[in-house]
């Protein structure tokens, strides 16, 4: 007989491949009639932007692995995901060029290259290379006393290769000219030279133009643009270091110049320029990507900003403040003694999460706050509140991630000026990422101190906050804001895990309460229970342990349903294994971002559980992260968060897709097109 707790025989679906799936659902939005042109633009920007982190982060990692002869990844694997990396980029690049840029022609909105523009148009580029780029170019031709230079990460550059000698009789043929990043990517021409059109041109387009203006004399027989792909990962050796922020701040001046993963040219790039780009980073033949257009679309964002269009961009959306459950000017902490306030962005303001810190700021009775911080933007008024409150004399605690990836020198720079202040700053756990996302205010009344927290699944920052769909409680349970305090007390102190009352907290008991519960349902199923039920809705599931509890929950008769929004390796709908299983994954105007874990094992409200959650299911997050999950409680909370963040999208019809056990995703078509997100909108602004 098959012991119920071994995991099933099946092969989980490849992680990088997943998050590869996931940009090829992103860039389906760029496709879609029904999206706004140049939101559609911005959706193969953001492709972009999410493979130069994959080779940056992930696919670094699996070419450090496949070194490893201990390691499970193979070459073959390496190969198999390159292979992918470069069908989806030739993929995106065929609905910039042959999608997008002609409906973008037909709104007037045109790139002109070259020999696109005429005599006028030719002229204002000239002076405007000549007055604005040249200055700032340094070509530089290469023999023994100038070898190859330093190439910076994702830095663009341009290799060319050159006829005749050097002023000094030398056979040099091979220069190299970096772009500066000072530089705009995108120019628009004036309107009295566009003909009633807004035409732009590319930077690239400007110095291709000029590029032998850079070597008098001589004439350019050959050239191609080109940017490499570094391995990012900062590496500190935080069991050596003494001080972490100074590790970090020294760490990210050499961060732009790690390991070369991969280099970008564009498809007209002759082969021997290419074969010795390749020969100077170090890379093999498959790391060469050969793009037909930019090799940064990223930059096209700026294109998008300058356009004046407003009909081809989404419908300005304002969050609605939740005036019901929390009166405009009134205190914050006079509403939320009453009872807990859950607010649901971006359909809800973050305004309420601001308003109660410069509350709390202002408020002579409020004696401490603290704070942890992860993404929080180099510029943001949450922390200037922190910083005025140690200013003004309050106990200010700020636990700052300072390896927030990307964000580390905004993180550290918010360090330091709360040190200067006078706040007591802390980094968390060495060799732990404080992911976990809270805000504790302490105050004076009636004589006694009264806790007032803020838990929430997404950054304290206000503009993600209208990006991104998250849950934010503002609470003063007992409980749940002397589980926020034991948090901070356990990363500022660094003493024995003492379990909180409520809260569940990674990586000491987060990991294991989660497979306990998928465990009662199973258990519940097993005994016949029909209503057995497991709804998880993240961002990634990649977690083998839990994905074992998920398939054994199902096998015993649970239903399971998953909305993951970016890598699932549980490969669902396979016959006697995960049959019971559905996964889909939501990709809409707004990027989801809320985690929510829900759990049923029998009727009445002791028979469920719902947490919300800062935590993705993923390894990194039970066992190498601070996180932190609290319970819903309150019935008429838990059943919002089921009717506006769970159910709606196990029914969307138009920004959901279904995955295959083969690790493929599918569109999801029904009857009629029902999107949660564009419900979610209307109903927030018809309440406002």
């Amino acid at each position: 007989m098959t012991d119920p707790q071994s995991p099933p025989p099946l092969k989980l679906l490849n992680r990088e491949q997943a998050i590869l799936e996931f940009n090829r659902r992103v860039l389906a939005q760029a496709q879609r009639e029904d999206v706004p042109l140049l939101e559609r633009l911005r959706y193969v920007c953001i492709v972009s932007s999410n493979l130069d982190e994959f080779f940056e982060v992930r696919f670094a990692d699996m070419l450090d692995a496949a070194r490893d002869p201990l390691s499970p990844v193979t070459g073959q694997d390496v190969d198999r995901v390159g292979r992918a990396a470069h069908t989806l980029i030739d993929e995106q690049y065929h609905v910039f060029n042959e999608q997008l840029m002609p409906l973008l022609r037909k709104e007037r909105i045109v790139i002109l290259n070259h020999a696109d523009r005429d005599e006028p148009q030719r002229a204002w580029v000239a002076k405007f290379f000549e007055r604005e780029v040249k200055p700032l170019l340094v070509p530089v031709g290469l023999d023994p006393a100038h070898p190859f230079p330093q190439v910076a990460n994702k830095s663009l550059h341009f290799v060319a290769r050159l006829s005749g000698k050097d002023a000094f009789g030398r056979d040099n043929r091979i220069a190299i000219v970096k772009v500066p990043r000072v530089l705009p990517r995108v120019i628009k021409l004036p309107s009295n030279l566009s003909d009633g059109r807004q035409a732009f041109v590319l930077l690239t387009s400007v110095i291709r133009a000029h590029l032998e203006d850079l070597f008098p004399g001589r004439k350019v027989e050959a050239f191609s643009q080109f940017r490499v792909t570094r391995d990012s990962d900062l590496e500190v050796d935080e069991e050596e270091i003494a001080n972490l922020r100074h590790a970090l701040r020294s760490g990210l001046t050499t961060r732009h110049f790690g390991r070369a993963v991969r280099l970008e040219v564009v498809n007209t790039c002759p082969a021997e320029l290419s074969e010795f780009l390749l020969e100077q980073f170090g890379l093999p033949p498959a790391a060469l990507y050969r793009v037909n257009g930019p090799v940064n679309l990223v930059r096209l964002n700026e294109l998008i900003d300058q356009t004046d269009a407003p009909a081809l961009r989404f419908k300005a959306f304002e969050p609605a403040w939740p005036t019901g459950r929390l009166p405009r000017h009134k205190s914050i902490f006079d509403r939320v003694r009453k009872g807990d306030v859950l607010l649901h962005h971006p359909f809800e303001s973050f305004e309420p999460v601001v308003q109660m810190l410069r509350e709390a700021v202002a408020d002579p009775d409020v004696l401490a706050i603290k704070q942890t911080i992860y993404r929080t933007g180099a510029k943001s008024e949450l922390m200037d509140l922190l910083i005025e409150a140690a200013r003004r004399g309050k106990e200010v605690m700020a636990v700052v991630e300072l390896k927030a990836r990307f964000d580390e020198e905004a993180n550290i720079n918010w360090a330091e000026r709360l040190e200067a202040v006078g706040a007591q700053v802390v980094y968390g756990i060495v060799g732990y990422k404080t992911h976990a996302k809270l805000l504790l205010v302490t105050r004076r009344e009636s004589g006694k101190l009264r806790r007032y927290a803020h838990l929430s699944t997404g950054n304290y920052n206000p503009k993600t906050a209208r990006l991104y769909t998250d849950l934010g409680l503002l609470t003063a349970d007992a409980d749940l804001t002397s589980d926020a305090d034991s948090v901070f007390r356990q990363l500022a102190s660094l003493g024995k895990f003492k379990a909180p009352r409520r809260m569940l907290l990674a990586p000491f008991n987060m990991h294991s309460r989660m497979l306990e519960l998928l465990a009662l349902v199973e258990g519940a199923a097993r005994q016949g229970y029909a209503g057995a039920r497991v709804v998880i809705k993240i961002n990634a599931l990649t977690d083998a342990e839990l994905i074992h509890g998920l398939l054994r929950a199902a096998q015993a008769g649970a239903k399971v349903d998953l909305v993951v929004r970016g890598a699932c390796m549980l490969p669902p709908g396979l016959p006697g294994v995960s049959e019971n299983i559905v996964v889909r994954s939501v990709v809409g105007r707004f990027l989801e971002h809320s985690r929510i874990c829900y759990f049923r094992w029998a009727d009445g409200d002791d028979g469920e559980a719902l947490f919300l959650s800062s935590a993705d299911w993923m390894s990194r997050n039970m066992f190498r992260r601070i996180e932190v999950a609290w319970p819903v409680v309150d019935a008429r909370l838990r059943q919002r968060v089921i009717d506006e963040a769970l159910m709606p999208y196990l029914y969307d019809t138009l920004d959901a897709w279904q995955l295959g056990p083969d690790g493929r995703s599918v569109r999801i078509a029904g009857n009629g097109q029902v999107s949660a997100q564009q419900a979610l909108m209307r109903l927030y602004s018809d309440a406002g």
